[in-house]
């Protein structure tokens, strides 16, 4: 990017189906980014490649491009290529060439957030974790050894992408490029070094000569020519800071994440519609998802800590590659209704009036062409405006938009597109039996030993901090202390009964004594201490105190992070309840042992001999792996494992690992609602599911895993569980819904021929079952009136067709798809006077 600006040329040839080439240059000005001498108006969904697989790749990637994507943005790993400093990994799920390479085979262009900073929810915000024991090393900061690595992690990536010529200087997908992230949200405490350290990072990311603007998101202060972008629930109101660069949010949160122990976040596709629509009138012109799909966290990747192993975000699709609906749908179609203003929005800056209290039109009209959008802001009443001398309706929290500046083709309240309910559909492994006994029979377990077990332990004066020991090479860490009791000692005066006082750092951890589990504690997303008082029996003589610490993924967010520490720190005390009298034992000699025999054993493959399948299969156990072997299941459907039954620990299956599994972890009992009003500014704690109920029982197992006999499961229980109860599901399709009244706007897809035969179709509901070969089967609900109610749920109102059913039954059943017209043309007037609806659930087969 010296000398000519930011200019690139590139010609790229799009896969195998597309034989034409793109050629053109490309950089920006204050609206857009410019390709080929044109400023574009661009859709980005973020899909990062480990959290599926690269099976899953194309079809992710085509849902994506249907949904009326133009770019999908992805963040780069540092801890997923190069855990061991220069030694690096790009196979299989870190492939990331494949999958650059998979997104320009469908024709979409790549953002490509290097960073190296990630955040993501991602185990150490995406640091290696050798990163921390370089002598004289601070993160993210003007400090030479951190530069030194970030630049040589950057370089590395860029001379692959190089190599591969996937720039688009060279014909490639990538047309944009990050450095840093969302460093502007803590550059405050890192004092003066942060302004030079941006200054720094912002000169070596231009050095590297890659062809492509590079932006960074929430950093006001980006030097020229950084593009500084927006991330958050809303970036309306966001402003670049200089009127040569274009206004682009690089997060717009479609949901949230999920933690162990907390209630299942969703955000309503009104309420993120209205956000994207409201950017887009407001001047934007490149907005991205976070996330599009978001995926799982496989293995011990999560971050948080206490993230869950599903990271699904409520995002339109979802963690196992369905099609989330109506969100998909809904937004499939805002999307086209902003490129049909794409030209009008690319010509000039908007023109913005006010309507009224809460009310405003944004105008972009540059000759004959004209696109306007009208906004309701306020949160309680709907509301009727004129605009250019005709009316329209406003549903509160909801933007019109009018691509000829006359006829409303969407508002973001309204939704056309049909919604769907997944079910999950438990299913035999082995012949037919039930799938929990196909899980059960043939199980095989090995104990961990309690405490110290390998030869690799060590001893140390006083209590460690556990990431300076482990080096996250295990969650695990075993503290091991041996007392010698007399039984005269103050705390067992009085016949007082003893506890044991434990503090850690987090995040969990397990006591035992004399080899017998005592007591656990855990943290919590909020907080990831842990302070247990646990009763235990001390017998005269020698005795051993065996505490276990184990992670759940390691802070990946906030200023100094990386100094976030974990494990056992103390104190660690013996207490008479009775007369108050302790023992400190922090500074005891305590022996050590990093990591499990089992995983020393390599266990996880099944592959040891020490599996024992003869004696009784030990139930409701503490640390027990145990092993079977499943045929998989019938069919195409995606496959997840219900933990139901078991505790805590971790699973592989044919040695890769599906993540942690934590199913009794439950979330509090408040704070769900029946339906959350999408109306209003939304939060991460606005909408929530779950409430009382395990946050996850239900763990992916990628279909390319499987084999079709033979494979095999592994788990560790840490607590306790009864894998005989463990089974596989499926997911399909359960039922397919549409809600739409006589005041919603004609499908999107009818716009062009609206306009040319000068008549509208009208409200319709669009029904179409979405897998192929599938036809309508059943209708299982419809009424046009005044019904009640969401998919699944719905119910007649006072007022209600007698004849809706069976002309939807008439005009659906037997059908792969069918539209009904939403009027009293098709169905009569129920009730004069009243705005009606009608809503359908049918079923396909």
């Amino acid at each position: 990017m010296r000398g000519t600006g930011f200019l690139l040329v590139f010609c790229w040839v799009l896969g195998l189906l597309a034989s034409t080439s793109f050629c053109g240059n490309v950089t920006y000005d204050h609206r857009a980014l410019v390709i080929d001498g044109k400023r574009r108006v661009l859709i980005s969904g973020s899909i990062h490649y480990p959290r599926s697989t690269p099976e899953m790749w194309p079809d992710l990637i085509q849902k994506s491009k249907d949904g009326g994507l133009d770019v999908i943005e992805t963040y780069v790993f540092w801890n997923l290529h190069e855990s061991v400093r220069n030694q690096y990994d790009f196979e299989g799920r870190k492939d990331l060439v494949k999958f650059v390479k998979t997104v320009a085979d469908a024709g979409l262009y790549v953002h490509l957030r290097i960073g190296p900073y990630a955040c993501a929810e991602w185990n150490y915000g995406g640091f290696p974790l050798w990163l921390h024991f370089i002598p004289g090393i601070q993160f993210r900061t003007d400090n030479e050894p951190f530069k030194a690595e970030m630049k040589r992690f950057t370089a590395k990536i860029v001379d692959l992408m190089q190599q591969e010529k996937l720039y688009a200087s060279q014909g490639g997908p990538i047309i944009l490029s990050q450095i840093e992230n969302e460093y502007g949200n803590v550059a405050w405490a890192y004092g003066p070094a942060a302004k030079s350290y941006i200054n720094w990072a912002a000169a070596m990311a231009t050095s590297l000569d890659t062809g492509v603007p590079w932006v960074m998101c929430q950093q006001a202060d980006a030097p020229d020519p950084i593009i500084n972008t927006c991330n958050g629930f809303y970036c309306d109101q966001f402003k670049p800071n200089s009127n040569k660069k274009p206004k682009m949010w690089t997060e717009n949160w479609s949901g949230w994440f999920l933690s162990f122990g907390g209630r299942v976040p969703y955000r309503p596709v009104e309420d993120l519609a209205f956000a994207v629509a409201r950017f887009f009138q407001l001047g934007g012109t490149f907005q991205n998802y976070y996330m599009y799909h978001g995926g799982t966290n496989f293995g011990r990747t999560t971050g948080g800590p206490f993230i869950s192993t599903s990271y699904d975000y409520d995002a339109p699709i979802d963690e196992y590659g369905i099609l989330r609906q109506p969100k998909w749908g809904h937004l499939k179609d805002v999307h086209k209704a902003i490129k049909l203003c794409e030209e009008a929005l690319v010509g000039t800056d908007p023109t913005v009036t006010s309507l009224g209290q809460n009310l405003e039109a944004a105008v972009y009209k540059t000759g004959s062409v004209c696109a306007a959008f009208l906004a309701n802001v306020g949160t309680q009443s709907d509301a009727t405006v004129n605009f250019n001398g005709n009316s329209y309706s406003l549903p509160a929290w909801s933007v019109s938009i009018l691509p000829d500046c006359k006829n409303v083709v969407l508002n973001t309240a309204k939704i056309n597109s049909a919604a769907m309910i997944p079910s999950i559909s438990h299913q035999s492994l082995k012949g037919n039996i039930d799938s929990s006994e196909a899980l059960g029979s043939g199980w095989s377990w090995i104990n961990e030993p309690v405490g110290i077990s390998k030869d690799d332990a060590f001893v140390k004066l006083g209590l460690l901090e556990q990431i300076n020991t482990t080096a996250d090479k295990s969650d695990y860490l075993w503290y091991s202390l041996g007392i010698e009791i007399k039984g005269d000692e103050p705390f067992l005066e009085d016949g007082s009964q003893t506890v044991l006082h434990v503090e850690s750092l987090g995040h969990a951890l397990h006591a035992f004594a004399n080899g017998k589990l005592v007591g656990s504690g855990k943290g919590n997303s909020g907080n990831a201490k842990v302070s247990e008082d646990i009763p235990i029996a001390l017998v005269t003589g020698k005795n051993k105190i065996d505490l276990l610490s184990l992670t759940v993924g390691l802070q990946n967010y906030g200023a100094f992070f990386d100094k976030t520490g974990a494990g056992i720190t103390g104190p660690v005390k013996l207490k008479g309840i009775k007369n108050g009298t302790t023992v400190d034992l922090s500074s005891q000699e305590w022996t050590y042992q990093v990591g499990l025999k089992g995983e020393e054993l390599g266990l996880p493959s099944g592959s040891s001999s020490q599996w024992d399948s003869k004696s009784t299969l030990p139930k409701n156990q503490p640390l027990i792996w145990y092993k079977t072997k499943f045929d998989e299941p019938a069919g195409s459907d995606p496959v997840a494992l219900d933990f139901t039954g078991l505790g805590k620990g971790e699973a592989w299956v044919n040695g890769q690992s599906i993540g942690r599994y934590w199913p009794v972890y439950a979330s509090p009992n408040d704070g769900c609602a029946a339906s959350c009003n999408y109306r209003g500014p939304y939060g991460s704690t606005k909408c929530l599911r779950n409430c009382g109920k395990p946050s996850q029982t239900l763990y992916h197992v990628p279909r390319s895993w499987l084999q079709s006999s033979g494979n095999t499961l592994v788990l560790f229980e840490e607590i306790g569980g009864d894998p005989t109860k463990l089974s596989f599901a499926t997911r399909q399709i359960g039922s397919l819904c549409s809600h739409v009244s006589e005041s919603h706007p004609s499908p999107i897809d009818t716009w062009n021929t609206d306009l040319t035969s000068g008549s509208k179709l009208g409200p319709t509901v669009l029904l179409e079952c979405p897998i192929p070969g599938q036809v309508i089967s059943s209708i299982k609900f419809a009424s046009f009136g005044t019904p009640r109610g969401t998919c699944g749920g719905y119910s007649h109102g006072q007022c209600s067709s007698r004849m809706a059913l069976s002309i939807v039954q008439k005009a659906c059943i037997g059908s792969k798809s069918c539209s009904i017209g939403v009027s009293v043309n098709t169905f009569g007037d129920p009730c004069e006077g009243v705005t009606k609806s009608l809503a359908v659930e049918a079923s396909c087969t």
